[in-house]
């Protein structure tokens, strides 16, 4: 029973933290990755489909990204989605393939950035911490139902809080190593 009990607990907090970790390859840190359009869709033949199924994404340099559609026809669309969109880019179009030049992060704007990753660090911690209470509610039922022993239900406890420990921990690593791309000054000399 309460093994059944940890391992959804585990397996919860361990998606919280992988959702977190795919919000963050969103975020615009100064660095041009594919997955900063991950969330970008493109209303293709009357529906709305991710950017990646319609073109080929690549970075071809640190500041670069490149898309070059399969069809042509959606340029227009693809232009359109990312101007509409939060990531503060302008495409440049040579007709067939859209550019992406990724500039250097202000001062303010990594100030911004650093609130926002911040939130969202907060936001699964309290995820995580959602996942304790059911948990501990459940082990509460199994100890109310005389299925386990005081004993057990307090060892319980403990355990579900190192698992939460663990969880907040590693959000924390999480959200130091995203909090530092954001903040790392690229020069030119790196390029």
């Amino acid at each position: 029973m309460l093994n059944a009990i940890y391992k959804d607990c585990e397996k919860r907090m361990k998606n919280a933290v992988d959702v977190l970790k795919d919000e963050y390859k969103t975020i615009r840190a100064g660095r041009a990755t594919p997955s900063l359009l991950d969330k970008i869709t493109v209303e293709y033949y009357g529906s709305n489909v991710p950017l990646k199924q319609v073109s080929n994404i690549s970075a071809p340099e640190a500041r670069l990204l490149v898309i070059q559609p399969w069809d042509k026809s959606v340029i227009g669309a693809i232009e359109k989605a990312i101007m509409t969109s939060d990531l503060g880019l302008t495409p440049n179009t040579d007709g067939s393939i859209i550019r992406l030049n990724i500039p250097h992060l202000t001062e303010e704007r990594r100030i911004k950035l650093n609130k926002l990753v911040s939130q969202k660090a907060e936001d699964t911690k309290v995820a995580i911490r959602n996942v304790r209470r059911d948990a501990n509610e459940e082990v509460k039922f199994l100890e109310n139902e005389s299925e386990i022993s005081e004993e057990n239900a307090n060892r319980a406890y403990d355990n579900i809080q190192e698992m939460t420990d663990e969880y907040v921990k590693k959000v924390d690593e999480v959200l130091k190593a995203k909090q530092e791309e954001i903040m790392e000054v690229w020069s030119a000399k790196k390029f």
